[in-house]
């Protein structure tokens, strides 16, 4: 979580800069960096350990409303992952066409999943 917290604020950061100069280049390693060495297999453990609880929980899980939200939560978490992914690429060829408010905007979205996934998951409101 704290990757994909903290690589859209280095985005916002990155459009500061103009390309080619010190600094972006700087904001390309740190980004490829931490996609790749930490979020990347931090986002796999996750699967395989979360997909562990989920075979531990037994087949009546699947019957849990609770459990599909929580899914339906982190595939929208896994697709951010991803689109972060292709917005670092664009930052590393200098292609890159967002805004410094849209990185914003985009830094707050793990948020919002993150604290529906821990309610779904601790509250199991349904």
């Amino acid at each position: 979580m704290a990757g994909l917290l903290y690589l859209p604020r280095l985005f916002v950061y990155h459009t500061q800069q103009a390309v080619g100069s010190a600094a972006s280049e700087t904001f390309k390693v740190m980004e490829r960096r931490l996609l790749r060495a930490i979020m990347n297999p931090a986002m796999i453990a996750s699967f395989v350990t979360g997909g562990y609880l989920i075979w531990e929980l037994g087949e009546g899980a699947w019957s849990m409303g609770w459990l599909h939200a929580k899914l339906t939560c982190l595939v929208f978490l896994a697709l951010a992952h991803g689109l972060m992914g292709r917005w670092r690429r664009a930052f590393a060829e200098d292609r890159n066409q967002h805004s410094e408010v849209f990185f914003r905007v985009i830094n707050e979205v793990p948020t919002v999943l993150m604290i529906a996934i821990v309610i779904f998951a601790v509250v199991r409101p349904f």
